[in-house]
C-alpha cells in the first residue's frame, strides 16, 4: 500500500473550507482527514505551506466535461493528440476531463467515440466522451461546420451510444429539432447526460427538454437566445430548475464577469466551469482547425475565420477560478464549480468531486493567488 499525506492547507471541499488541514492516501483513495498536527507519517509527505506559501489551498483535483484540445492538439485527432492536450490540462490542475468532440460526418463520430472508449481501459484521468453536434440548430452553429449539422434521428443517435460501449457522457443537441425531444429521452435511457444547447428554444421548448430529462445546460448563454424580460430563453428556464447544470466558461470573453456572477447567483450549486478549450490553450497565437472549420487565434481569443464567431477558448480551468473569484463569486462556490458540480452532471459525483474518505485522490495546491503549485490524480474509476 503506498500513502500520501498532504498537510498544513486550507482545505476546500463539499462547500466548507476548513483551515490547517491535512488529507491522507492510500493507493489513490482518500482514507482520512483532519486538522493540526493529528497526522500520523506517510510514504509521501507533502507540507502545502512549504510548497505553495502562506494560505495555501488544498482542493479536489478540477473535472473538466467540457473541452476540445489543447497545447495545440484536439481531442478529435486521436490517442497522441489526446495525451498531449490532456497533459497540458492537468499541470494546470484539471485531473479528470470528458473529451468533447465537435460535428463531423457519424461515421467518424462513431469511430472517435469508440477510440475514447478504448483509451479509458489505459487512461484513468479521461472520464468518456462529450458529442457537442452534430444535432445542432444550424443558426446557432458557432463554430460548427453547418453543411454536417443534421436533425437527431433515433438511428444516428442510437449508432453513437452504442460505439462509445456506455462512455459518452454528454450529449449536446437542439431540443426542437424534429426528433430532439425523443433523443433526449433515448440519451438519457442509454445512462448519459442530454445537454440542451446551440439551440434556438424558447422557454417552452426548453422547459419540454428538461421535462424530457435534459439535465445539463451548455456554455450557458453562448449559441442560444439571451434574456429578455418578456421572453426569459433557456438560460432562466434552466436556472429555475433545480434538476439543471448550467455550464459557465468564465474566460471574460464568452461570458463578462457581471454575467458570470449573475449565473452564480441565479443557480447556486449548480455552475459547472468548463473550459471549453481548443487546440490553442496553452498554445501560441495562429491558425488552428476546429474539426472542419478554420479559425484563427488572436490574444489568445479564437474566432472562426469564415464569420468570425468565437471558436471555443484558451481557457484552463485555473484560470477560470481566478477569474470566477475576481467576479464576485466566493471561492468556496468556485472550487465547488470546478470539482463537486461537474462530476455530479456527468453522473460520477459518488467517486470524484470531494476530498472526502472513500473519493478517488485527485487533489490540487494552489498558492493564495491560485497558482497551481501540485497536481495529483487517484486511482481509476471502477
Amino acid at each position: 500500500m503506498t500513502t500520501t499525506l498532504i498537510h498544513s492547507a486550507r482545505l476546500i471541499t463539499d462547500g466548507v473550507e476548513t483551515p490547517d488541514a491535512w488529507v491522507r492516501f492510500a493507493d489513490g483513495v482518500v482514507v482520512a482527514t483532519g486538522t493540526g498536527a493529528s497526522w500520523s507519517d506517510a510514504d509521501t509527505v507533502i507540507d502545502a505551506t512549504a510548497l505553495a506559501g502562506d494560505g495555501a489551498i488544498l482542493t479536489p483535483g478540477f473535472v473538466d466535461i467540457h473541452a476540445h484540445g489543447g497545447a495545440g492538439a484536439a481531442f478529435d485527432d486521436g490517442t497522441d493528440a489526446i495525451r498531449t492536450a490532456r497533459a497540458m490540462h492537468r499541470s494546470h490542475g484539471t485531473t479528470r476531463s470528458v473529451l468533447s468532440l465537435v460535428t463531423a460526418p457519424v461515421d467518424d463520430l462513431a469511430r472517435r467515440v469508440a477510440e475514447i472508449a478504448d483509451l479509458m481501459q489505459t487512461d484513468a484521468d479521461i472520464l468518456g466522451s462529450h458529442l457537442e453536434g452534430p444535432f445542432l440548430e444550424p443558426e446557432r452553429k458557432g463554430a460548427h461546420e453547418p453543411t454536417l449539422l443534421r436533425h437527431p434521428v433515433a438511428e444516428d443517435v442510437q449508432r453513437l451510444l452504442d460505439a462509445g460501449r456506455g462512455t459518452v457522457r454528454q450529449v449536446t443537441l437542439a431540443p426542437e429539432l424534429p426528433g430532439g425531444l425523443e433523443a433526449i429521452r433515448r440519451i438519457v435511457a442509454a445512462g448519459a447526460a442530454a445537454a440542451v444547447g446551440h439551440t434556438s428554444a424558447d422557454a417552452a421548448q426548453a422547459r419540454e427538454a428538461f421535462e424530457a430529462g435534459a439535465t445539463i445546460l451548455t456554455h450557458a448563454f453562448n449559441a442560444m437566445p439571451g434574456i429578455h424580460h418578456r421572453a426569459p430563453g433557456p438560460v432562466l428556464t434552466a436556472a429555475a430548475d433545480h434538476r439543471v447544470v448550467l455550464e459557465g466558461i468564465a474566460d471574460n470573453v464568452h461570458l463578462d464577469p457581471y454575467v458570470i456572477k449573475l449565473l452564480f447567483d441565479s443557480a447556486p450549486g449548480r455552475v459547472a466551469l468548463v473550459t471549453d478549450a481548443m487546440a490553442a490553450a496553452g498554445s501560441a497565437d495562429g491558425k488552428y482547425d476546429l474539426g472542419a472549420v478554420k479559425v484563427t487565434v488572436t490574444d489568445g481569443i479564437a474566432r472562426t475565420d469564415e464569420t468570425g464567431s468565437i471558436a471555443g477558448s484558451t481557457l484552463t480551468q485555473d484560470v477560470a477560478l481566478q477569474r470566477a473569484v475576481a467576479a464576485g463569486v466566493p471561492l468556496i462556490e468556485a472550487v465547488r464549480a470546478l470539482t463537486e458540480t461537474p462530476a455530479r452532471a456527468i453522473g460520477v459525483g459518488d467517486r470524484l468531486g470531494r476530498l472526502a474518505e472513500g473519493y478517488l485522490g485527485d487533489a490540487v495546491i494552489l498558492s493564495a493567488d491560485f497558482t497551481v503549485a501540485h497536481v495529483q490524480t487517484g486511482s481509476g474509476l471502477d
